[in-house]
């Protein structure tokens, strides 16, 4: 036998700069505000648009997201396709409780192209009566399935429970309330709501920022709509209590989630706060991983993260366990987040979570629709893209005793909401040596 080759393993290697584009701002007079960057490497251009859409009616705004595609006064939905087929392009929408998006793509010599069928949507979207049938049908046979799903409810008590009547506090809506939607609704919010007072589109791509600029006057300037955007409050203060039991006869799994609140990203603690979260639970050697999964079995893919929103930051834990676990899964999951504080994490735990999130802000800020992405999100936040270099700098800086500050003053079980979807009356007894119980 050939003796066995050794080879030691290289180091790693140096540190590559993070480097950002300058995104060139601009505004058109009727308030729709551009960011627009040039990014070579492929011939494709990214777009992004969102338009402020606080308290309007979360079913018609899924409806209208759903079917915003479906055809305008002067071309079918077909017709929509086919144009966008013809430069390589896509668009989709969506929404959430704080604003309808929009999102596409194309050759980068389709631009002009994808902004004039933007354009068109915008302004002489139809929503005709076979095509919005179709879409709300399929909402409703979507949800009618979701409200079947431990996701679906946990995540809908857990809303609740957190923000109340706070537009956060109903995030989806039910297939009745779809059902219930009409066309001339669906109309009457688009009057009403799409238009471009506070909206933001983002362009990148391998463009001419001069000609693209061009191009986004020629097709959105006739965009217009009356109304100031209404803004969304606050979140309310969150009231921490007893672990809330929702209960599922029968259910051979139990769903966990604990929320608290978390600081948000212009707050000098931030960078603390993201490298803590990845310790205890936000990536695959996290602490909480190597508990509940590596080491106990308990479940699949435990994992925590803190989401940052235009009305308030909250960090949430997320684990579904069996049904026979459900206690001593909880139990341990508060172990960790006491631990955060009481058994900071060493300098190589510190430096292994530190290049992971400096690695995934390089990664995700690699390709033209990571760029869009990024320049949305920090926009809804008031932040800009140079941002990130200045986070990524926070980040350098954090020390074990940094964290060890930032969880002792805020990741603890007695600062969170807990709630957990299952069979009461299996779990219930042992969750009442855990915490207080509260049954819904």
């Amino acid at each position: 036998m050939s003796d066995p080759i050794t080879k030691t393993v290289p180091g790693l290697a140096p540190e590559v700069p993070l480097s950002l584009p300058t995104p060139i701002r601009q505004s058109l007079p009727n308030g729709l505000q551009v960011n627009l960057v040039r990014r070579p490497g492929v011939p494709l251009a990214e777009i992004r648009l969102s338009i402020p859409a606080a308290h309007a009616d979360l079913a018609a705004a899924d409806l209208l997201a759903s079917a915003l595609f479906s055809g305008t006064e002067n071309a079918s939905m077909t017709e929509i396709a086919q144009r966008l087929q013809t430069v390589g392009g896509a668009l989709g929408a969506g929404s959430d409780p704080d604003r309808i998006a929009v999102s596409g793509n194309s050759l980068a010599t389709g631009l002009p192209e994808l902004l004039g069928i933007l354009g068109e949507l915008l302004t002489a979207a139809d929503y005709p009566d076979g095509p919005l049938e179709v879409e709300r049908s399929r909402m409703i046979d979507s949800l009618s399935v979701a409200e079947q799903q431990p996701d679906f409810l946990v995540s809908r008590a857990l809303d609740a429970r957190l923000w109340g009547d706070h537009p956060y506090g109903h995030q989806q809506p039910g297939a009745d309330e779809v059902a219930a939607v009409t066309r001339q609704a669906v109309q009457a919010l688009h009057a009403s709501r799409i238009h471009p007072a506070g909206a933001r589109l983002v362009i990148v791509g391998d463009i001419d920022p001069d000609a693209a600029w061009a191009a986004v006057e020629k097709y959105l300037s006739a965009w217009n709509g009356a109304g100031e955007p209404r803004t969304m409050e606050s979140l309310p203060d969150l009231r921490p209590g007893p672990i809330v039991l929702v209960d599922r006869p029968d259910s051979v799994q139990s769903a966990l989630r604990v929320a608290y609140p978390a600081i948000d990203r212009s707050h000098p603690d931030n960078a603390a706060q993201h490298l803590a979260n990845l310790i205890y639970g936000g990536y695959f050697t996290s602490r909480l991983v190597m508990n509940l999964r590596e080491s106990k079995g308990y479940g699949y893919s435990p994992r925590s993260h803190v989401d940052h929103n235009p009305a308030g930051s909250f960090q949430l834990t997320a684990v579904d366990v069996a049904t026979e676990v459900t206690a001593p899964a909880l139990a341990e999951l508060y172990a960790e987040l006491r631990g955060m504080a009481d058994n900071p994490p060493s300098q190589d735990e510190l430096d292994l979570a530190r290049r992971y999130a400096l690695g995934s802000i390089k990664l995700a800020t690699a390709t033209q629709s990571g760029v869009a992405n990024y320049i949305s999100a920090l926009a809804a936040a008031g932040l800009p893209l140079s941002w990130l270099a200045e986070h990524s700098e926070r980040l350098r800086s954090v020390t074990p005793e940094d964290i060890k500050r930032v969880a002792g003053e805020r990741m603890s079980p007695e600062r969170a909401v807990t709630v957990i979807l299952g069979d009461g009356a299996e779990i219930r007894d042992s969750l009442a040596e855990v915490g207080a119980i509260e049954a819904r």
